[in-house]
């Protein structure tokens, strides 16, 4: 129950920041920080595969409903949490992902984490962007809102996840 509430509170959280501030931001046309992607990124990593695309495509569709974005963010979101089990497994370890618990910095390192949250935070993007474009007229205009913005979301998400292990040193572990 404990758990169940924390993540409800950072499921909330970052639709409520994602629609209220960061989609409202007007850092430049070519930087638009997804930061909602965290929610998935934080999961634990023992979460069945059921689960984590249940909850990504409640994730994209609060997200899009909110936005009125049509589908995009859903998209998105679930190709992340299909890829997020592959990517575990190749950049941080059989080893990590076999102990279980959040994968943040306290757990993983800065290394591992920023690997691992960089590429599924630039598939993200990438996805988002090229959807959201659907051609190829502007393709390195749509390249560099993608770069930009992987870049800034991966701050933000950084900032995020020290934000949800506060008071954990080791990172916490799932005990279920």
């Amino acid at each position: 129950m404990h758990k169940f509430l924390e993540y409800t509170i950072l499921f909330v959280a970052m639709v409520l920041l994602q629609v209220f501030l960061f989609s409202r931001i007007g850092i430049s046309m070519y930087v638009h920080p997804l930061v909602y992607i965290a929610f998935i990124l934080l999961l634990p990593m023992e979460i069945p595969g059921g689960w984590l695309l249940m909850l990504a495509t409640l994730l994209g569709i609060s997200v899009d409903f909110f936005m009125g974005t049509a589908g995009i963010n859903t998209i998105s979101t679930l190709f992340v949490a299909f890829c997020r089990p592959t990517a575990l497994l190749l950049l941080v370890g059989k080893d990590e992902v076999k102990d279980g618990g959040v994968p943040n910095v306290n757990r993983l390192g800065l290394k591992k984490f920023l690997r691992y949250a960089g590429v599924l935070i630039f598939l993200h993007s990438a996805l988002f962007f090229m959807l959201e474009t659907l051609s190829w007229r502007f393709f390195y205009v749509t390249l560099l809102r993608i770069v930009l913005s992987t870049i800034v979301t991966l701050l933000l998400v950084y900032f995020c996840q020290r934000l949800f292990a506060v008071n954990r040193p080791g990172g916490y572990r799932s005990t279920e």
